[in-house]
């Protein structure tokens, strides 16, 4: 355990805040695959496919460096009645989404793949939040727009930020909807012989 560490394939400062919290060591390094996908997937096949292509496109950079790491890779999407909302492209769009969304129930689905840099054995799982937002008119909505907040969020706002102010209730797993479900995460570890836990 002492001689492992986690790679981070994400530039998400939430993610890496969450990685942190781990208390293990951990390095940054972007993946920069591409977040294209054939239509027609399930939501929980969408972010399984992204997380496992961003750490796959990680491990082999790092493959002939032979690094004692494991690579995390993960994708998170807003699913509102079988729609799927990424990051919104624009203010309009960020408008569009949070009309959408603002009264009602959605999903937030997660990925999250590790990869062993040593083996090549990886492991894909996801989880899923449902979250309830409070009724908001359009001023509001223009308001939480113009802060800025929703521009690099899938559905267009952050649940650990003023994005906090639009939801009414949750159903699972908080970090689930921050972008990374560290209790998942901490299971998928230990199943690669690094127990979290056991590191104090």
């Amino acid at each position: 355990m002492a001689s492992r560490h986690i790679i981070l394939a994400s530039t998400s400062p939430r993610r890496q805040e969450l990685i942190a919290s781990l208390r293990v060591p951990f390095e940054i390094m972007p993946s920069d695959a591409s977040e294209e996908i054939s239509s027609g997937l399930e939501p929980e096949q969408i972010v399984e496919i992204l997380s496992l292509r961003k750490a796959n496109t990680v491990y082999r950079k790092l493959s002939e460096a032979n690094k004692h790491g494991i690579v995390v890779g993960s994708d998170t999407i807003v699913v509102l009645e079988g729609d799927v909302l990424g990051k919104p492209v624009d203010d309009q769009d960020a408008v569009r989404m949070l009309s959408l969304l603002q009264g009602r129930t959605h999903k937030v689905y997660s990925g999250v793949a590790c990869v062993d840099v040593v083996t090549g054995q990886s492991i894909v799982r996801h989880r899923v939040t449902s979250v309830s937002m409070k009724p908001l008119n359009h001023e509001q909505i223009m308001s939480y727009v113009r802060s800025g907040e929703p521009s690099d969020k899938a559905g267009a706002y952050a649940i650990q930020g003023l994005g906090a102010c639009i939801v009414d209730s949750i159903e699972g797993d908080y970090f689930n909807v921050v972008g990374l479900p560290i209790s998942l995460l901490s299971d998928m570890l230990s199943q690669m012989g690094m127990d979290v836990l056991s590191s104090f």
